[in-house]
């Protein structure tokens, strides 16, 4: 027989997911005084923030960096004691592997696209040069109600400027294809220009401007937690915990329904427990999310069910720090239009000071391979997965010497995908959602697949669950409602 977990009091809400967006809908929560039970399916909360180890270094196995330049993420790394932690990247520069060389990462530009063609001097050809150029010329390009960022860029500039940096930036984020993914979800300031301006240069250039004018943009674009950002979902469980909240793991949620004739909403049932709940957060990738809301909320089940994700793997390898010699920088990017396996390096020892400093006879670092719809390499058994990423670092750097150790962190289904229409997707599903008090949803699938974007949603999320009386005690509102990254 099932057993109830009875909770007495109104004010009680159930938190399905505990990836970094479950996490901080609970913190959010319990500094309202309503009462918090976080369940997870895996037997460990994080998600995609995922610390480890290779060779006796600590490193991270998932996300490793997050933006600075969006307050939600540092914020909330302040708030559960992680102050004295964060980081910025030992170095800014970085690289892109293109057209048989490694060549400085251009400066000046928002996602790859230029203020000027000189930006771009080195990385295009001289005739994607000149093609940047005729863009100040060209008549206005309508964008409708959204438009693919390779499709509008490649209008305006050129191809050349989607498939040698355009395309490996958005890939960085997404895993996905520049030619597909929506600007206005995506890259939203992007958007904002191409409405408003007629030269899409000049947009940019406004977008600089405005940016440099910003007091709070100073300081480094992104931010790392010395042990790395998988420390922050642990330290945000450990405040959830510390504060009464309950999270438990290795329970798969099967069933949500609402409830009639008691005094709680919902009931969600994981297993063989029942949780009867005046509120829940479901914060779990979209295809679970739709199996959970199928039965309640069909019509948000099936916006939900339709969201495509993307598998990648990273491979982490550790050197002896005297066996070998990189470039400078944190790394470097790799175009697809290039034919090469590997997406991205990461120079992680020289990017992340505290890596270097723990581990000083080690050099560690680490490729990333697989894009949306790229299935061939994913299909590798682990070694050989290692074995492209050694060919390939040798191709890129001259790097020939042999790891002391590697490790392969698959994610598959890990990266939700921003097709056109994917902000009239999302705003169909919270409309449905909106119909039935006490739920919300949130996560990467929604405003951003970014720690500060996902955050952003799960507070919106708390936002949006209702009525429930101790919200209505302290109605207060996020500052932050989920602007794409």
């Amino acid at each position: 027989m099932s057993a109830v977990e009875a909770r007495a009091g109104a004010g009680h809400v159930v938190v399905i997911g505990g990836g970094i967006a479950g996490l901080a809908a609970a913190h959010r929560l319990l500094d309202r005084g309503v009462r918090v039970t976080v369940l997870e399916a895996s037997d460990r909360v994080g998600g995609k923030l995922l610390p480890g180890e290779i060779a006796g270094a600590r490193v991270d196995l998932g996300a490793e960096s997050m933006l600075a330049r969006r307050p939600e993420a540092v914020a909330l790394a302040r708030e559960v004691g992680l102050d004295d932690h964060l980081q910025p990247p030992a170095t800014s520069t970085a690289s892109i592997w293109t057209r048989g060389a490694l060549r400085p990462m251009p400066k000046g530009h928002v996602m790859g696209v230029p203020g000027s063609a000189s930006a771009l001097a080195g990385v295009l050809s001289d005739e994607g040069l000149a093609r940047i150029e005729r863009d100040a010329d060209l008549p206005r390009t309508e964008v409708g109600d959204d438009v693919a960022v390779g499709e509008f860029v490649a209008a305006r500039l050129g191809r050349e400027v989607v498939d040698r940096l355009v395309e490996p930036l958005l890939g960085g984020v997404y895993a996905g294809d520049a030619y597909r993914i929506s600007m206005r979800s995506a890259v939203p300031q992007l958007f904002e220009v191409a409405r408003k301006y007629a030269s899409l240069t000049e947009g940019v250039r406004a977008i600089q401007a405005r940016m440099a004018a910003a007091p709070q943009q100073a300081g480094s674009v992104f931010m790392g937690i010395q042990g790395g950002v998988g420390q922050l979902p642990l330290a945000v469980a450990q405040s959830v915990r510390a504060r009464g909240g309950g999270i438990v793991t290795g329970v798969p949620v099967t069933e949500l329904r609402r409830t009639a004739g008691t005094s709680a909403a919902w009931r969600v049932v994981a297993g063989q427990r029942v949780f009867d709940a005046d509120g829940v957060v479901v914060a779990v990738p979209a295809p679970v999310a739709a199996v959970l809301l199928r039965a309640e909320a069909p019509a948000a089940a099936a916006g939900l069910a339709g969201v495509e994700y993307a598998s990648m793997a990273l491979i982490t390898l550790a050197y002896r720090r005297a066996d070998i010699s990189l470039p400078e920088g944190s790394g470097f990017l790799v175009p697809p239009v290039d034919g090469r396996t590997i997406k991205a390096s990461t120079f992680a020892s020289q990017k992340w000071g505290w890596i270097a400093d723990e581990n000083p006879d080690l050099l560690v670092l680490r490729t990333s391979v697989g894009r949306y719809a790229e299935t061939e390499i994913l299909q590798r058994p682990d070694s050989g997965l290692v074995e492209v990423s050694r060919h390939d670092l040798k191709e890129a750097t001259g790097l020939t010497a042999a790891p002391v150790e590697t490790r392969v962190t698959r994610w598959d289904d890990g990266l939700p995908q921003y097709p056109v229409g994917h902000h009239a997707r999302v705003d169909r599903v919270r409309e449905h959602i909106a119909k039935f008090p006490g739920l919300a949803v949130c996560g990467a699938a929604y405003d951003g697949v970014g720690i500060p974007a996902c955050i952003a949603s799960a507070y919106a999320a708390v936002d949006a669950l209702g009525p429930l009386e101790p919200l209505a005690a302290n109605p207060v509102r996020s500052a932050h409602a989920g602007a794409g990254e």
